[in-house]
């Protein structure tokens, strides 16, 4: 494992640490604004709102990062924010303040990510971008564990103390913070012009970037927009009977299977070409959601997120992966941010669809119709490696 340097090693458990802080709050969230008075339509504008605010930043500070040529800074900022965002969550129940506290959050995942991935990008070469990615997918999943994990034991001994849960969340998201402190930049040069970037300057890549970019990224994109919510997976089993510790338990078994499967299939991903298995992971998708549509048995759902967590492994470090080996190393940042962005605001919107369909037509609709989607995106990637494969051999 010569290829994992200390950078790599460095940011992966500043992600496990920081994971394992937002995790632990992920299946209380809901439950601790409605004991503060929030209605549902609230917390939805809440998340939709925090989600806008780290898909447009996404793209920003990447072009950013990629102007001034610092990564590090950007790193560092991103995880001090959310860090400190979860004890702000925790001092008062005011819907502004609790507004102003999640979006502090969502802001620091935006000035982090591309800068981030950039980083990582910068550590691997061609032949092992898959499995750096992969690891650093596998280290931020073991977080994604640990998190609910704690969350569940802990209200085991103190049911409803949910603000001291916001409290300790603090206490990872600190140790994160003195990790990035020793991070360093790579010298790398200043780009002309790198002051005086407007917020939606990093649109302009679009046009610049290159052809395979955006034609990567217009697939990813479509399958974004029908790829909701993981809150609809943990309702349908939710609806199906399972009480909230046997699906908190459900999600935890999916992590673990992501975190165990992220890095070998990195390394697979290397071997057979990162196209392929991202659109594996596509077909164990399509093969989730479908069953989801018809599904009402325990064990099934069990052998359904066992799949899941395949599918996560197989393209979320890929699909970065594949980004970077198709652009220029001066734009990785902007390219990732671009794309993370536009991601951001899809996967809200994709929620609101499957929201949408859920209420008029049903879970089994709305299941179907992500499945259908997705197997056309499955179409559409299959045509476009046999594309690159006739430019590959002309």
């Amino acid at each position: 494992m010569k290829y994992l340097t200390r950078t790599i090693w460095i940011l992966s458990f500043i992600s496990l640490l920081t994971d394992t802080a937002s995790e632990m709050l992920y299946p209380i969230m809901p439950i601790y604004l409605k004991s503060i008075g929030f209605s549902v339509l609230l917390i939805g504008i809440l998340e939709g709102i925090a989600e806008a605010t780290a898909g447009l930043s996404k793209g920003y500070f990447g072009a950013l990062s990629d102007r001034t040529g610092r990564r590090v800074p950007f790193v560092q900022l991103g995880y001090a924010l959310s860090a400190i965002s979860k004890p702000m969550m925790a001092a008062f129940i005011y819907p502004l303040w609790v507004f102003l506290s999640r979006t502090i959050d969502r802001l620091g995942k935006g000035i982090r990510t591309g800068a981030r991935d950039a980083l990582l990008s910068d550590e691997a070469t061609p032949a092992t971008k898959g499995r750096v990615f992969g690891f650093h997918r596998s280290m931020d999943t073991v977080g994604a564990v640990a998190g609910p994990s704690f969350a569940l034991v802990y209200l085991l001994y103190f049911p409803g103390n949910y603000r001291m849960l916001f409290l300790i969340a603090f206490i990872p998201g600190l140790l994160a913070i003195v990790l990035s402190a020793i991070l360093k930049d790579k010298h790398t040069a200043v780009k002309e012009n790198a002051t005086g970037l407007s917020f939606f300057s990093f649109l302009h890549y679009w046009k610049q970037s290159p052809s395979a970019y955006r034609r990567l990224v217009v697939g990813l994109l479509v399958f974004t927009l029908c790829n909701s919510s993981d809150v609809f997976l943990l309702l349908k089993i939710k609806q199906a009977g399972l009480n909230d510790t046997s699906t908190i338990g459900v999600y935890i078994f999916y992590n673990i299977i992501y975190a165990l499967a992220a890095l070998p299939l990195g390394i697979a991903a290397d071997k057979i070409g990162l196209k392929k298995m991202f659109v594996t992971g596509l077909v164990l998708f399509v093969a989730v959601y479908t069953g989801m549509a018809f599904s009402h048995n325990l064990y099934f759902f069990y052998l359904l997120f066992f799949l899941y967590g395949l599918y996560a492994a197989a393209t979320e470090g890929v699909s970065k992966a594949w980004i970077t080996n198709i652009t220029k190393q001066s734009d990785t940042a902007t390219a990732i941010g671009t794309y993370t962005g536009f991601q951001s605001i899809c996967t809200m919107l994709s929620s609101m669809l499957t929201g949408w369909i859920w209420l008029k037509f049903g879970a089994t609709p709305a299941f179907l119709s992500t499945a259908i989607i997705a197997l056309a995106v499955v179409i559409y990637f299959m045509l476009m490696i046999e594309e690159d494969r006739k430019t590959v051999r002309s």
